[in-house]
């Protein structure tokens, strides 16, 4: 094995070791909005002007309220489990950076055999910047709704351009009994309602966080709840009559040994594990526990639903039986 190969290998392990980071970046990002701990770091890159946060109240000024007040408005009463959970999680998000930038590093020999996989983990670092800065105005403007939806649309773009790269640097070979020219179809509407999905996804978090603070009984929240919410459940439950559907088709045109067809399987499974924890969610009064596993659930199968389509749609070998 000369020093090439080694590096191809090397970026291939470190890669998915990366996408498997981001995914927990992104759970980490959900145990934030589920505890409400968006804003325990008012300010950005520095919490509470420090670079390591306060412990407790007394480090901070008598007059923190309004000193690290954000759009205008004076912050909440300190709360050290939230201010940490929140720096915790930008830690992460700066690992997570690191991890990307030896993706990029690793991707070098492919500059020789194919620069897209090099310039696709080079856009996915640079994104990875990009990020940040979106999660500083996501706190200047005291947690926004769009911006947050904008934080999140660009992490599935990130994970999607790491599991190309990953995917498109092994050498696949998939063995189908026919074509079928809807296949394709079905994938990209999939694609498509995940994405809705995530966008209504946080007006529904909105909708939740809302409530919170006009009604006490978190069991009276669901008779309250915005049409988005009925929307974003009945595209879950398409999204999940759809999958049923490929994997019927996965079923017939591939082996059952074959990546496809357990990818298909893997998908119904997440999908339906995603719907029921949504139902837990729904009928238990939303608890915090279950919003962080639910939008990390959502993000696997968006994740899932990327590598499907790159492996029957792109460079990937395909054998016609």
């Amino acid at each position: 094995m000369n020093a090439e190969e080694k590096y191809i290998i090397r970026f291939r392990r470190f890669g998915i070791a990366t996408i498997i980071a981001v995914f927990f970046l992104i759970f980490v990002g959900g145990l934030v909005r589920s505890t409400g701990s968006g804003m325990g770091c008012p300010d950005w890159p520095k919490c509470f002007g420090q670079f390591i946060p306060p412990t407790d109240i007394s480090q901070l000024p008598d007059d923190y309220k309004s000193k690290f007040a954000v759009a205008g408005k004076e912050i909440a009463d300190f709360d050290v489990y939230k201010t940490w959970i929140e720096y915790i999680n930008r830690l992460i998000g700066v690992v997570i950076g690191f991890f990307i930038l030896l993706t990029v590093v690793f991707a070098f020999p492919y500059l020789k055999s194919d620069k897209k996989i090099f310039w696709l983990s080079f856009l996915a670092f640079i994104l990875v910047g990009f990020q940040g800065w979106i999660g500083s105005k996501v706190v200047s403007t005291d947690l926004a709704t769009w911006m947050i939806t904008i934080h999140m649309l660009i992490a599935l773009v990130i994970v999607g351009l790491l599991i190309y790269t990953i995917t498109q640097s092994q050498n696949f070979t998939i063995t189908q009994f026919s074509f079928d020219k809807n296949l394709k179809v079905l994938i990209w509407i999939s694609l498509i309602i995940s994405i809705i999905q995530t966008v209504s996804g946080t007006q529904v978090r909105e909708s939740i966080d809302e409530l919170a603070l006009r009604i006490d009984n978190r069991n009276l929240w669901i008779d309250h709840m915005k049409p988005i919410f009925y929307i974003h459940r009945s595209l879950s439950l398409l999204n999940l009559l759809i999958s049923i559907l490929l994997f019927n088709k996965y079923r017939k045109l591939f082996h059952r040994h074959e990546l496809i067809y357990k990818s298909g399987l893997a998908l119904i499974l997440l999908m339906s594990t995603q719907a029921f924890t949504g139902a837990i969610l729904a009928n238990l009064g939303f608890p915090g526990q279950f919003q962080s596993l639910h939008l990390t659930l959502g993000s696997l199968t968006a994740g899932l639903q990327i590598f499907i389509a790159i492996l029957l749609f792109t460079k990937t070998k395909i054998e016609i039986a």
